[in-house]
């Protein structure tokens, strides 16, 4: 009785085939969850990106005519300020003060109005903002990281009549412009209508831009 098998090359042979199937696939899944981890970074960004915008719509629409203290010095002369005025002299950022910070039946021992400033940290944009309005002496603000990734940060203001990099001198502009360069996904601009006291010529803000 004779006994069939395999040679040692059909075995070499075969073993070389289920290796390069192995490694096929394997580099077939590598490629999956990279994929997959990439688009879960980008998606994350997005949802990071959204909320960020979200917050700084309630914050811009609800703006008012209130000037502020910072660190118990005269009150500041604009309702808006910029860069060295902001809470950090070496940072770009805006300051301003909002409505609505809500307190419910006034249980907390504040305002129902906020202080607040959006500066680049670094490659963070973070949301400052004190308890009360007119801070003290050596209070710190608290800090609330909103974007990571952000190389650049610009604003401009409607004045009624075109969009401008100068600050109002006297109440509020119609509109304020946010520009902010992502490593992630470039630049992005957003508009947003706050309580302005500039009169328009006209009804077309170009906030379609």
């Amino acid at each position: 009785m004779k006994v069939k098998g395999f040679t040692l090359l059909e075995v070499l042979i075969a073993m070389a085939i289920f290796t390069m199937i192995g490694l096929a696939t394997t580099s077939f899944l590598t490629t999956i969850i990279a994929t997959s981890e990439k688009n879960q970074e980008r998606s994350d960004k997005l949802n990071e990106l959204q909320r960020a915008f979200l917050v700084m719509e309630r914050d811009f629409t609800q703006m008012t005519m209130r000037t502020v203290r910072l660190n118990g010095e005269a009150p500041n002369e604009s309702f808006i300020y910029t860069n060295e005025s902001t809470y950090s002299s070496n940072t770009h950022g805006i300051a301003f003060v909002r409505q609505g910070w809500r307190n419910p039946g006034l249980l907390l021992p504040r305002s129902d109005v906020q202080a607040l400033a959006y500066q680049l940290e670094e490659d963070t944009l973070n949301r400052l903002h004190y308890n009360f309005v007119d801070s003290v002496v050596g209070e710190e603000p608290k800090i609330r990281p909103l974007l990571t990734g952000v190389d650049k940060v610009d604003f401009e203001f409607y004045n009624g009549k075109k969009w401008v990099k100068e600050l109002p001198k006297e109440g509020l502009p119609l509109a304020v412009a946010i520009e902010i360069e992502l490593k992630e996904f470039g630049l992005i601009r957003r508009q947003f209508l706050v309580p302005g006291t500039v009169q328009a010529p006209s009804t077309d803000l170009g906030l379609g831009e």
